[in-house]
């Protein structure tokens, strides 16, 4: 029973760290690139005492691994690019609920590139889910501001971006910890993000404290989540925490709601819940009864 309650208050502490992320990029006026560069390096800063441990590890990587890695920081850095860019011109809570498709974007990645079989029950919660992003999009739709559609096109995208990074680093690259792997493509992320700043003449380092101040929270809170999620997989399956991630789109608009004053309108709410619904049952259909629920 303790430990029901630990997995519980866990979850929760999870949740609340990573729905304030989209909170910091919204209070931030840095540009998207620039937040998303330091949400690399920094987090990557708090992984090197871990890493340090297992130096030895970053020998292990093979050259084709190391390709495999570099191109899956690429996509790290456009899902990062793409999604707090995407939260610059939308709702947070549009944003979110469009990013929380992950897992079903990554089923029909699987049966486009490897022709996984798709059941019934699965292919009608990815029918709801999109239709849940059409009305929001049709909620957030004006003839005279077309930002939020941008926003919306972002997310989505951001979201591919990160569906392709889990595909190519997780299948690529199975040899290394967690820690070191993480270690890696924030870093490779980071590199990708400081060229691209380069290049398009940002400025790295002209910022008020308070943007610097958002910069490490915006690492550290979602790698106290990041960190707490990999602690529970030894408690609980990948569904619940899978689930638990859901929550995520609801913490963010409630905490956006008080923080930035962000209303939602009946088709972005009405959306969003059909949204994260499909979701939820399409995760249910993938659960594995080997595995302990809470």
């Amino acid at each position: 029973m303790i430990m029901r309650k630990l997995v519980v208050i866990l979850l929760i502490i999870s949740v609340i760290c990573i729905a304030f992320a989209a909170i910091f990029v919204k209070l931030s006026e840095a540009p998207a690139s620039i937040i998303s560069m330091y949400r690399m390096i920094f987090a990557g800063i708090l992984l090197a005492p871990i890493v340090f441990k297992y130096r030895w590890e970053l020998m292990k990587p093979t050259r084709r691994e190391w390709g495999a890695l570099t191109i899956a920081g690429l996509f790290l850095a456009m899902h990062f690019g793409f999604w707090f860019e995407s939260l610059k011109l939308t709702s947070v809570a549009s944003s979110t609920v469009i990013l929380a498709l992950q897992p079903i974007i990554a089923m029909v990645g699987a049966y486009l590139v490897y022709r996984e079989k798709v059941s019934t029950k699965v292919a009608v919660s990815v029918f709801v889910s999109f239709f849940g992003v059409v009305i929001i999009s049709w909620g957030d739709f004006s003839f005279t501001d077309l930002s939020a559609i941008t926003g919306n096109t972002l997310s989505f995208l951001g979201a591919v971006a990160v569906v392709c990074y889990f595909m190519i680093g997780q299948n690529s690259v199975r040899n290394l910890k967690h820690w070191v792997y993480s270690f890696i493509v924030f870093s490779v992320a980071g590199i990708f993000l400081l060229i691209y700043n380069i290049v398009t003449q940002t400025d790295l380092i002209g910022y008020p404290p308070k943007e610097w101040m958002l910069f490490i929270l915006l690492a550290i809170f979602p790698t106290i989540a990041h960190v707490i999620f990999n602690y529970l997989l030894n408690e609980v399956s990948p569904t619940t925490v899978s689930m638990a991630m859901l929550l995520e789109p609801v913490g963010a608009s409630i905490l956006a709601f008080f923080i930035l004053s962000e209303t939602l309108g009946l088709l972005q709410l009405l959306g969003g819940m059909i949204v994260l619904l499909g979701v939820y049952f399409f995760l249910l259909s993938q659960r594995k009864p080997k595995y302990r629920e809470i």
